[in-house]
């Protein structure tokens, strides 16, 4: 795993000074301590800081081929050079290292843009053609590995790992989008269609980009896309068996390294699968490591543990607290734009657990969204159902205002909560998932913004591009497009960008099995009836694994990564939620209004209301924007 940065000039071809690109990727060290290199010629440059996983001695970055045409920079892995590099020999390719990256320079000497079809892995990287002089950007299909790019007023295009190495070149401007603010309140996040800063961009998953010295800015080619329409036929016992043995390729395929490797641990189905496979593959004791709570509710370590016990694991815990806050400075460092999903925080505590025994951790991730493992992909299902019974006007004139009428009974057991299922069932079936994914629904972020953040961001709705892209998803129902969505918006948005940003703080790589994409294509063909069935997600994943895990983890209730913040928010860190209204630096920008910050901190440490999340958000909002230095 690495850090990768570069300059690239369109139109007049200036030099690069390697000072620049140099400053750009000493910001990137914590994804690279294990070297550094800079390669300059005219019109641009490329930089590289490494951590070493695969052929440690060799592999130095950037990499020339050996004809000295084409120079890479890359952060990532590749799954399948071994193989890929014996077919690029059989034609006629020679190597000089044992590592991914010169299998990468081959493979685009052969087949240029489509090389990319050809890798399996999680990548971002950098091709400057020195012949034709190009240079070819590339990101893998999930997101996995992140690619920031900025246009400056020089002419040149500016590139890095993280938006970190862009704030090091002088010339970014550190303006903020009003859209990015709403789109972050939205989603608790800032998605990949846009950057807190104006200007920047990200490099979407599953797409690469073209650059020529005497041409403009090309848009970004998709060259792959997850597709549901199409369905497998066959018995469940045939397509559970062709599911296990995708299972065992794709943890098998991740566990190549020269350096320690071991797994992350919650006891839960995804991690526990893999560390199943893990432990089927490996000679040795499986490493695995678990972060629990200090409240009980939320702590899963017990299930952790039992699942070390029954592969014999090499296993280490700790616990998470409230007291642990003070690294919350820390936390907006590692992500730059404001990040509010709040279990970054023991994401970043477990990854430094692993990182004291192993460099490569393998976690569960993925599967939930190829699985239809989410509660709300369950009931978007069985709403989906509903809407088909109901006329759309009996939903929109009944229902949506009842909803609207509904009290919000935060505190109330889960079946009395019935304002988001109405207001939902009201809506389309677009409509109703963006209103059970978002953190915040758009009648209450209005609440919370100043007249002229309100004028800024005008007709826009956070919800619109997720809406967008259900409406546009190649599916066949309902639950099809939930899951289209949760891939290609909440994916790379929020749980890649958490645990890219997170591990790689602590120069830890993370590998993510279940989202090897031949494994999720394989998932998208599963009939609606083997991924949901008697309300039950990942139906089939989890019939598959019975002969390998005990039923009271397949099947106890799912309950996630999730922070106990609202209960942290009323004790130990009450002080905060208070401070959040009386914030100079949220004040300076006018975006809110105080008073409205103010009464909800005090309805939530009341119990009156469930807040802690509107509450994370701006406090993370606050830090990040503390840290840019741009309010």
């Amino acid at each position: 795993m690495c850090g990768i940065a570069g300059i690239f000039h369109t139109g007049t071809i200036k030099p690069v000074d390697p000072a620049r690109v140099e400053r750009m990727c000493d910001v990137l060290a914590h994804r690279g301590p294990d070297g550094s290199g800079v390669w300059t010629s005219p019109g641009v440059g490329l930089g590289h800081r490494r951590l070493s996983i695969i052929d440690i001695a060799g592999s130095l970055q950037p990499m020339h081929s050996i004809e000295e045409r084409s120079v890479i920079v890359f952060n990532g892995e590749i799954y399948n050079f071994r193989a890929l590099r014996r077919e690029l020999e059989e034609k006629g390719a020679r190597f000089r290292t044992d590592g991914d990256t010169e299998v990468i320079l081959a493979a685009w000497q052969r087949w240029g843009e489509d090389c990319v079809q050809h890798l399996h892995g999680m990548f971002a990287f950098a091709i400057y053609d020195r012949k034709d002089r190009t240079l070819f950007l590339a990101r893998d299909r999930f997101g996995v590995k992140p690619l920031f790019m900025a246009e400056l007023s020089d002419g040149s295009l500016a590139f890095a790992s993280e938006l970190k190495g862009l704030l090091a070149h002088p010339l970014l401007r550190r303006e903020v989008d009003p859209l990015a603010i709403e789109d972050y309140m939205t989603w608790g996040y800032v998605p990949d269609h846009r950057s807190i800063l104006r200007g920047v961009s990200k490099l979407a998953a599953g797409h690469s980009l073209l650059l020529r010295h005497d041409s403009p800015l090309p848009q970004p080619r998709q060259y792959w896309d997850i597709s549901f329409e199409n369905r497998h036929k066959g018995k469940a016992r045939d397509l559970e068996a062709e599911l296990l043995h995708h299972l065992k390729q794709a943890v098998d395929s991740r566990m190549v390294a020269d350096v320690p490797l071991g797994a992350f641990l919650s006891g839960g189905v995804d991690s526990s699968t893999v560390v199943a496979f893990m432990a089927e593959a490996s000679r040795n004791k499986v490493k695995t490591c678990s972060i629990g709570f200090d409240v009980a509710s939320a702590d899963e370590t017990s299930h952790a543990d039992k699942i070390a016990r029954l592969f014999d694991t090499e296993h280490a815990s700790r616990i998470v607290s409230a007291d642990q806050f003070d690294a919350l400075d820390t936390i907006a460092g590692m992500f730059d734009e404001p990040f509010a999903d709040a279990s970054a925080l023991p994401t970043w505590r477990v990854c430094q657990l692993a990182r004291e025994s192993v460099t490569v951790a393998l976690s569960g991730d993925g599967a939930d969204e190829a699985f239809a493992g989410y509660r709300r992909q369950v009931f978007h299902a069985h709403e989906e159902r509903v809407r088909g019974v109901l006329p759309s006007a009996l939903r929109s004139k009944v229902l949506g205002p009842l909803g609207e009428a509904f009290p919000k009974l935060d505190w109330a057991p889960r079946p009395w909560r019935a304002k988001t299922t109405l207001l939902s069932l009201a809506a389309s079936g677009a409509q109703g998932y963006s209103r059970a994914l978002s953190v915040v629904p758009p009648e209450i972020r209005l609440g919370l913004y100043g007249k002229d953040l309100q004028r800024q961001i005008g007709g826009y709705r956070g919800e619109l591009p997720l809406e967008k892209l259900m409406a546009q998803a190649p599916a066949r129902s309902g639950l099809d497009a939930a899951q289209y969505a949760d891939l290609k918006f909440w994916l790379p948005g929020d749980i890649l960008t958490k645990v890219d940003r997170t591990s790689m703080a602590v120069s830890l790589e993370a590998r993510e099995p279940l989202l090897d994409h031949r494994l999720v294509e394989f998932a998208a063909g599963l009939p609606d009836g083997l991924r949901v069935k008697r309300a039950q997600g990942k139906w089939l994943l989890k019939k598959s694994m019975e002969r390998y895990l005990p039923n009271d983890i397949l099947y106890r209730p799912k309950q996630g990564f999730v922070t106990p913040i609202a209960q942290w928010f009323r004790g130990p860190l009450a002080s905060k939620a208070r401070g959040i209204s009386k914030s100079a630096m949220l004040a300076r920008t006018g975006w809110f209004e105080n008073a409205r910050l103010a009464d909800i901190a005090e309805a939530h440490i009341s119990g009156r209301s469930d807040h802690s999340r509107i509450l994370w958000q701006l406090l993370m909002l606050d830090r990040s924007l503390a840290r840019l230095g741009i309010a």
